[in-house]
């Protein structure tokens, strides 16, 4: 059975930086593609980043481009969202998110196209 665990939320201050990490159980990285998405209170769930099953490509939201970074560990099946210059409007749960995949060099962007996720990890910016 398939199951990510988020970690590494918590409280920062402005312009500060967390990396969060999600751990995937009975996958293999190489075959599924990893989505990164977050839900403030009262908005709907948005994307951040995501990665095709290669890792050779990636996608940021305009929001978080030049300040967000995405990378996989296949060794320990887990992925990072190193985040950077943090600011208040990126307070939200954070969740990850797979799907398997038979075309290494994609990425999906919508919430729609993703079968598994974990249970989301808090990040809250304020000073």
């Amino acid at each position: 059975q398939v199951q990510l665990v988020e970690s590494g939320g918590g409280l920062v201050q402005p312009g500060g930086s967390l990396n969060i990490s999600c751990v995937a159980s009975a996958i293999s990285l190489d075959h599924y593609a990893i989505g990164w998405f977050r839900q403030a209170p009262g908005k709907e769930r948005e994307a951040v980043s995501f990665m095709s099953s290669s890792g050779g490509r990636t996608f940021y939201a305009d929001a978080v481009k030049g300040r967000f970074t995405i990378f996989r560990d296949t060794a320990k099946s887990t992925v990072h969202l190193q985040m950077n210059s943090l600011k208040p409007d990126d307070s939200a749960v954070y969740y990850c998110a797979c799907r398997r995949t038979y075309s290494p060099s994609v990425y999906y962007t919508g919430v729609r196209n993703y079968d598994h996720w974990g249970q989301g990890t808090q990040v809250t910016v304020s000073s």
